[in-house]
């Protein structure tokens, strides 16, 4: 009797599950150099293997949708539909992050003998991540910065944003010249877009073996036993995550669009995983467009536009943490923090997401910008750095599943489902 075939996110869930178990017997037993010396590379090659069509996807399916529009008008109502549903998201996200820290008081109650001693175990990390020199962004810094001054170094760079940008006006340009002209662009471009995309199929075949390396390298090389000192912390913002992601990503799906619900969930599965795997929402980019067209039939012109774009400004579940993350450490250090101030950390943690990068660990950084824009001290960042491979893994599923929720809802209103 032939067993069936398991399906890709269940084969995926299985990777990860025995990862985990696997990395738990790594810590115990004391052999979790020799996992981290052989096993942990492998993780990270499947983890190049999918960054490495990130770039020449996001920019030919981003060019290719556009110039099939051939309505500037069009593109610009998805473009102004996209942003607002991402700042307000992002904005609710923060708000959540405040409510329940100011309502459940995580930071209350921790001894100093205990903050001492996370301080001096992520000290290290915390400074190496956050560097030297931050600052807040402003409007005019984040508008400066989408416009490349060379196409070249950013493709090289790999800054989204500033791709995006030079895909959408070489799209327009291309609705705007002689058909003759333009065609055989749009063709290459087109073809360019198929290959990547069958690259994308090739190297999904590969990931529940990359799921399984990644995950165990991590639960082996950080154990449990940090996170039952930042236990209360960490159950807030796994809390808030959830929360943000039942009920606002949700009621979007339910208002806007014909979607159910369980089969958006159902559809994304294969990218969640892999967002909690790779705690990187840039990475898993090629796989959330891939699950938003095939499974939840979002047409390739939303996908193409709004996923690149949601995986370069759509943060929400970092933002959220940074909301916690804030009030948490304020609590420490005994700061009562006004209601000017935490309106304050909603607008900064909105602007500091819009450039934050969807790569591991960047959300400390835009940490720092947040904590130093109302005065916390910095160095209460080593306090949390234990959980932050945790949590960071938790709040990449977050803003995958945020600029799925975009997309169809996008989608849904422009009839493109």
């Amino acid at each position: 009797m032939k067993l069936p075939k398991l399906q890709l996110h269940t084969r995926i869930l299985l990777g990860l599950l025995s990862g985990v178990i696997f990395g738990l017997l790594a810590n115990r037993l004391a052999f979790s150099g020799f996992l981290l010396t052989y096993v942990k590379p492998l993780g990270a090659a499947f983890i190049k293997l999918i960054s490495m069509v990130v770039v020449p996807l996001v920019f030919a399916s981003l060019l290719v949708g556009t110039a099939s529009l051939n309505d500037i008008r069009k593109l610009g109502r998805i473009g102004s539909k996209t942003l607002a549903y991402y700042l307000c998201t992002t904005a609710v996200a923060v708000t959540i992050g405040l409510f329940l820290a100011n309502t459940l008081k995580p930071g209350v109650g921790l001894s100093r003998e205990l903050r001492t001693e996370l301080i001096q175990n992520g000290a290290e990390q915390a400074n190496a991540k956050i560097g030297t020199t931050f600052k807040k962004p402003t409007m005019t810094d984040l508008l400066l910065n989408i416009v490349p001054a060379n196409p070249i170094r950013a493709f090289v760079e790999g800054k989204m944003l500033q791709i995006i940008f030079f895909a959408l006006l070489t799209g327009i340009c291309l609705t705007l010249i002689r058909p003759d002209r333009s065609r055989p662009v749009i063709s290459f471009f087109e073809g360019l877009n198929d290959l990547m995309i069958r690259m994308v199929h090739i190297i999904m075949k590969l990931a529940p073996y990359g799921v399984f390396a990644l995950i165990s390298a991590v639960v082996a090389e950080f154990g449990a036993g940090i996170l039952l000192a930042l236990l209360k912390y960490s159950i807030v913002v796994i809390a808030g995550l959830m929360l943000h992601v039942i009920i606002v990503y949700s009621s979007a799906i339910r208002i806007f669009s014909k979607q159910k619900i369980a089969a958006f969930f159902r559809g994304i599965r294969p990218a969640q995983l892999i967002a909690f795997s790779s705690a990187s929402s840039s990475a898993t980019l090629p796989v959330t467009m891939e699950c938003t067209e095939k499974n939840l039939g979002v047409s390739a012109k939303i996908c193409s536009f709004a996923l690149p774009l949601g995986a370069t400004i759509n943060m929400d579940g970092t933002a959220l943490y940074q909301g916690v993350s804030t009030v948490f450490l304020a609590q420490i250090y005994g700061m009562d923090l006004s209601i000017a101030q935490q309106l304050a950390i909603v607008l900064t943690a909105t602007l500091a997401s819009v450039g934050t990068a969807g790569t591991p660990g960047a959300g400390i950084i835009t940490l720092a910008i947040v904590l130093k824009s109302i005065g916390v001290p910095l160095e209460g960042i080593a306090i949390i750095m234990g959980a932050e491979r945790l949590l960071d893994m938790c709040r990449s599923v977050v803003n995958v599943t945020g600029d799925a929720s975009c997309a169809v809802v996008v989608a849904s209103t422009e009839n493109e489902m």
